[in-house]
């Protein structure tokens, strides 16, 4: 029995019979609508998200199935969170808090790829994620999760699988998610006064001796980048005007 395999991306719930998965199906001979209806079924939880899909086709019976992958772990995360990106320093940063709730339905989305053996091994394994993105969970730091975690904390909604979040409790993630991106802004207005003074503190001394010293006030490299002033040879260059021509017949 020959199969015929078609693998595309497709934005979770909305495939159609556009390309790139029209004209491919197209020699195929299915139903391309019950193929395109069956991808969005299957799909439907992952809006907003490229979404890996494989259609195989028997040759001889057209019958087909659907096998769909999962965006990766911190896309899920960022998903869930209502965030664009992670921290960029997670060490210090925080742009979101999920419930645990939210961190097993990632963890069920992502079972199959997942190196944990049971449920519990998994649910850590996302809240690893969570750690280097600058995201909490249950409002801790999700390091510290991940320990109570070992300890028997939410055992009983990760075996019982609860994904589900009442209206209050989603309304009080909002709440704090504002509250950490005032919080977020707050700091880097702080950082930014701070690299200043000592920009202005360190005026002729060379970049390198500049940027070292921001760094050595935890300055955070993206903002140490956008504060050491233009390398002197380029600035020298930049403002130099041309040498005036000589007067003819003189030397």
């Amino acid at each position: 029995m020959a199969k015929e395999n078609i693998e595309v991306l497709v934005e979770g719930g909305k495939a159609t019979a556009a390309p790139p998965l029209g004209p491919a199906l197209g020699p195929m001979g299915v139903n391309i609508g019950q193929v395109v209806a069956k991808i969005n079924e299957k799909t439907a939880e992952f809006k907003g998200m490229q979404v890996p899909v494989k259609v195989i086709i028997d040759s001889e019976t057209k019958k087909f199935d659907v096998e769909v992958g999962t965006p990766p772990a911190s896309a899920l995360i960022k998903k869930e969170a209502g965030v664009e990106k992670g921290a960029g320093n997670p060490l210090t940063d925080k742009v979101a808090d999920l419930a645990i709730e939210q961190v097993i339905k990632i963890a069920k989305m992502k079972e199959d790829s997942l190196l944990g053996k049971d449920n519990i091994m998994r649910v850590k394994e996302i809240c690893g994620t969570c750690n280097s993105m600058g995201v909490m969970v249950e409002g801790k730091p999700a390091a510290e999760t991940i320990r109570n975690i070992n300890a028997g904390k939410f055992r009983d909604e990760i075996l019982k699988g609860k994904t589900e979040l009442s209206a209050e409790e989603k309304k009080a993630l909002d709440e704090e998610k504002k509250k950490l991106a005032a919080g977020i802004e707050a700091r880097r207005h702080e950082f930014e006064s701070k690299a200043d003074s000592i920009v202005k503190s360190m005026e002729g001394k060379t970049r390198s001796e500049i940027k070292a010293r921001l760094l050595a006030a935890e300055i955070p490299l993206e903002i140490v980048n956008e504060k050491l002033p233009a390398e002197a040879g380029a600035a020298a260059g930049a403002g130099a005007k041309p040498a005036a021509a000589k007067p003819a017949g003189k030397k």
